[in-house]
């Protein structure tokens, strides 16, 4: 028997029903527009409703997300992969359940927990990597950013390592809706970054070095923070010359990435209208205020689709090219043009002072889907009665 607090941090996932599947065929106009985009224009969570759309560019997509609903709350992960799949399926599959277990043992979701469940999911995938690494020794180079959002008792909670991005949309003075980001960007792209990475590397001159006119980190990779990418994190998994792109030229003295994440807590508040959570293919091509004033004036159906549509658009005008042309192109050759996209729209339309969660005694079982090329796991608290 849990005691209440322990009861009170699982209670808000139920026992689970099958509640959206969505492939191809479920998005009405995929195929008259973009093969290469699915959607879900509007699901309801537990404080109103939400809407996802993903865009693949890679060969093999890259990012994976997912949407946990219970009664009380609201778990969104957007997983942006880089390497290969393996690093972003691989926190799909065990985030939550390492965020729902730390939960039950602490009696509570805190920012605390959220950091715990972060690392024990960058240990789980070394794990992983350790074992497979003798016959599969890419797996050393695959990675991830992640992040995450946790709405719980009118608290939100938002981890991050790497450049996928939080916005808020909040009603200002004159009913003017404000852009307020809540993740920090782990990217050498930013002076901030690098003069972190140059304190903490006081010895390494070549910490971070301009690389066809990017910023990198020892002249290989963007992100400062992420899950995986063993090999600039630890010497026993170096990949030597026969893999060029991902070799260092000096033996690894200690790590260059860490998995540690930026963690910001938020009260939710009236004029807290909406949030997005979205992959740096978003960002890329939209910024905060373009983004937040698309969905605040916007119908809510199938506004996810619409920001990613809009980034589409401002991707194909950079290379003078109309988004009609763009979406012929096939997967892999969509790469030159834009990385794949993922956006996750929650509205909050319930007044979250005073909030209290019900707390009956039940346990917690997850129900995943492959929804399209992405992995959506959308849960929905079910009442004992029906």
């Amino acid at each position: 028997m849990f005691s209440w607090l322990a009861r009170m941090a699982s209670a808000c996932w139920k026992p689970v029903r099958r509640y959206a599947r969505m492939n191809k065929d479920d998005d009405e106009d995929c195929s008259l527009e973009d093969s290469l985009l699915w959607s879900r224009d509007l699901e309801n969570h537990s404080y109103g409703d939400f809407s996802f759309a993903v865009v693949q560019a890679n060969e093999v997509i890259e990012d994976f997300s997912q949407v946990e609903i219970g009664r009380d709350a609201t778990f969104v992960g957007v997983y942006d992969g880089h390497g290969g799949p393996d690093a972003s399926r691989f926190i799909c599959d065990h985030l939550f359940k390492n965020l729902m277990k730390l939960a039950q043992e602490s009696g509570d979701i805190t920012g605390d927990v959220l950091q715990r469940a972060f690392l024990a999911t960058e240990e789980g995938f070394l794990t992983l990597v350790r074992r497979s690494w003798g016959i599969k020794p890419t797996i050393a180079a695959m990675g991830s950013c992640c992040l995450v959002g946790v709405i719980w008792r009118g608290t939100l909670y938002v981890g991050n390592v790497g450049d996928s991005r939080a916005v808020v949309g909040c009603l200002g003075k004159s009913n003017k809706i404000v852009a307020e980001q809540l993740t920090r960007d782990h990217n050498a792209s930013i002076e901030e970054v690098r003069q972190e990475l140059k304190t903490l590397h006081p010895d390494d001159s070549h910490i971070v070095v301009m690389k066809h006119g990017v910023w990198r980190i020892k002249g290989i990779i963007q992100v400062s923070r992420s899950i995986g990418d063993a090999y600039l994190k630890k010497p026993e998994f170096s990949l030597d010359p026969s893999f060029p792109r991902f070799h260092l030229a000096e033996p690894l003295r200690r790590p260059v990435l860490t998995a540690e994440p930026s963690l910001s807590t938020r009260v939710l508040q009236p004029n807290d209208k909406f949030l997005i959570f979205a992959s740096d293919g978003l960002w890329e091509h939209l910024s905060n205020q373009r983004a937040v004033d698309i969905v605040y004036n916007y119908p809510r159906a199938g506004i996810a689709k619409r920001l990613v549509k809009a980034a589409l658009t401002e991707a194909a005008r950079k290379r003078e090219m109309r988004y009609d042309d763009l979406k012929k192109l096939e997967k892999g050759t969509r790469r030159f043009f834009h990385d794949d996209i993922t956006v996750v729209v929650i509205f909050l339309d319930h007044e979250f002072e005073g909030k209290k969660a019900h707390v009956p005694e039940l346990s917690v079982r997850g129900f995943t889907d492959t929804v399209g090329p992405s992995k959506f796991s959308v849960l929905r608290g079910v009442d004992e009665n029906g």
